[in-house]
Order: C-alpha cells, then sequence, then structure tokens
C-alpha cells in the first residue's frame, strides 16, 4: 500500500499558507494536513464559499499537493473544557469567543465544529482531526477525590456535547479523529477504551501520535492492534524523556526545551518512538491514509526538521509485505 506524506500545518500557521504550501512542495510532501487556524482555512468561509474553497485548492495544486485532512484542534479544545479562561482566549476566534462567557463559548465551539464537517465535505476530505476538550481533566490527580460519579459526569458532558456535532460530521461523509493527548477526554489506552464505549459512534476515532504514548509509557503498537478499526488518521511525532530523579513526568510547568523538563516532544528523528514497529503495525492492520509530520521540537528549527522528518517517514512508507511469504521457496511442491 502506497500511503501519501502530508505536513501538518498548524506550527506553520504564522505564515501564509501559500508559503507553507510552497515549500511543501518544494520539499516533496505529496500533501498538507490544513489547520484552521492562521488564514491557512477558515471553515466557515469554506463551508459557504465555493470560490474560497477554489482557491485553497489552486494552491495546493500551483504546489503538487493535495489535500485528505483538515484539522480543527484549538476550537475542539473548547467543547468540553471546564475552565474556559484566558488560555482559551488566546487561541480562539473573536466569533467563537465572543464576551467570553464558558457556556456561550462552548455552545459556539460546538456549533462551529458542526461547520467545520461542512467545510471538510466541501474541501473533499473525509476525516477531521482534533481535540475534544474535557470537564474532568483538572481532576487527573484525583485530589481533591474525584469520585466515580465525577468522572462518569465528565463522560457523559463529553457524550452530550460531541453527539450532534458527530451525527452532522457522519451526515456530511466526514469522520472526527481525535488525538489522544492530556487535557482530552481520551489521554491514554484506558481512556481511550472509555471514551468510545461512551460514545459508541461511527463517525467518532482516533488520530493516532505517538508522541503523546511514548512519556506515559504506554505501547504505540498494542494501541494500534486494539483500537485498528478507529484508527482515521496518523501524525509522525515524537518525544524523549529525561527522567533523571529531578525531572518530573509532569513537566513542572516548565517551558519546552528546559533541561529541567521530564519529557520533551522532538522531531521525527530523534526521540524514543519505536518506529519500525509501529509501521509494521500500520501494514498489519491495513492503515492506507495519510502519515502526517506534525513538526513539535523547541530546539530545532522547523525548516531543518520537516524536510530531514520526510525523509525518514517516506523510509518507513517502503517497509511492506513481500509479494511471497519468505518461506515459500523451502516447498518442494511444484
Amino acid at each position: 500500500m502506497t500511503r501519501p506524506v502530508t505536513l501538518f500545518t498548524g506550527q506553520w500557521a504564522d505564515l501564509p499558507f501559500e508559503e507553507v504550501a510552497r515549500m511543501a512542495g518544494e520539499w516533496g510532501y505529496d500533501g498538507l494536513e490544513i489547520a484552521s487556524w492562521g488564514d491557512h482555512l477558515d471553515v466557515v468561509r469554506a463551508a459557504e464559499d465555493p470560490d474560497y474553497v477554489a482557491d485553497r485548492k489552486a494552491i495546493l495544486e500551483r504546489n503538487g499537493l493535495q489535500v485528505w485532512t483538515i484539522s480543527n484542534h484549538l476550537l475542539g479544545q473548547a467543547v468540553c473544557d471546564s475552565p474556559i479562561d484566558e488560555r482559551h482566549r488566546d487561541i480562539l476566534s473573536d466569533r467563537v469567543w465572543g464576551d467570553g462567557d464558558p457556556e456561550g463559548v462552548r455552545q459556539r465551539a460546538a456549533a462551529e465544529m458542526i461547520t467545520t464537517a461542512k467545510a471538510a465535505k466541501a474541501m473533499g476530505v473525509k476525516t477531521v482531526t482534533g481535540f475534544t476538550g474535557s470537564s474532568i481533566w483538572h481532576a487527573v490527580a484525583m485530589f481533591p477525590p474525584a469520585s466515580d460519579a465525577f468522572v462518569q459526569k465528565g463522560f457523559d458532558d463529553f457524550v452530550t456535547r460531541w453527539t450532534p456535532i458527530l451525527d452532522a460530521f457522519q451526515e456530511n461523509g466526514v469522520r472526527f479523529a481525535l488525538e489522544i493527548h492530556p487535557t482530552e477526554i481520551a489521554y491514554d489506552y484506558w481512556t481511550a477504551k472509555r471514551a468510545l464505549e461512551a460514545i459508541d459512534h461511527p463517525a467518532f476515532g482516533f488520530n493516532f501520535d505517538p508522541s503523546h504514548f511514548v512519556w506515559q509509557q504506554l505501547d504505540p503498537s498494542m494501541f494500534l492492534q486494539d483500537f485498528a478499526d478507529r484508527i482515521f488518521h496518523v501524525h509522525c511525532k515524537e518525544s524523549v524523556t529525561h527522567l533523571d530523579g529531578r525531572n518530573g513526568r509532569l513537566g513542572s510547568h516548565l517551558p519546552w526545551a528546559d533541561p529541567r523538563r521530564g519529557w520533551d516532544f522532538v522531531s521525527v528523528g530523534h526521540g524514543e518512538v519505536p518506529w519500525e514497529r509501529i509501521f509494521r503495525t500500520l501494514n498489519a492492520i491495513g492503515y492506507d491514509g495519510p502519515t502526517s509530520v506534525e513538526w513539535e521540537d523547541a530546539g530545532m528549527e522547523r525548516t531543518v526538521g520537516a524536510p530531514e522528518a520526510l525523509e525518514i517517514v517516506r523510509k518507513l512508507n517502503t517497509i511492506q509485505p513481500p509479494a511471497a511469504a519468505f518461506d515459500a521457496a523451502f516447498s518442494t511442491k511444484a
């Protein structure tokens, strides 16, 4: 199978979309996973204006690129989050933030996620990657004690807020791929399982990003095997741990690349992700969608990391099962 290699534009949204497309095309990427911030993609315009969609596609075509996926991570975060605070003000548009009333922000975010499904359909893509937010992430340390009822209320809130969104996705022939990630309703193996059991919606699956598994000491390949039918998209990003007795796994409120952190995101090829095993597992489960490079590395310039990651992922994608079993030649039968 041939999996396209794309570049996620989320960390490049300070640059014009045209400039990012030019660089990605020159490096040799097959396409872009387009983020819905900066000037890269306005989902409201894409849902309503065919000329705007044509303009986005023309930029891609001029640079030899395609699009299989769009992202709306920042908006999805606000759908379930509690509290809603100044952090959200920094990542949301004025139209979603409005007067900043928390419930109003959540409802406007949910409505625009529905619009995102329409934008995806207009762009001709089948998958939207993103976050869900969580009303119970702040209780992850379980103190003050979080009762079973308290935690269940958080999953119930997720189901209530996301079911109408997912219904709209299904109506538009689009899937939502939640990135398993701290601060989301699903941030590890068991919360992913619980989220699936809670919502059980055909439009809901996962954006697999192994960088979030490594520092939690989870097995990325095991996750792929157990959730094979819900792996809608794949991010290629790495993390590395520095747990030396002083540095803690929770990061200590320290900035990225601070040597006192217990872990960091790094560019592909510079971390602890077992890529070859992962790509062999992707083959085994029949995943043939995009392998999307997400550059996040506070210690490496992105114009170095992105083309280097492309070469690594391209080579990994060449690992494919042989046409005949290696032991077939041992047979003495005609």
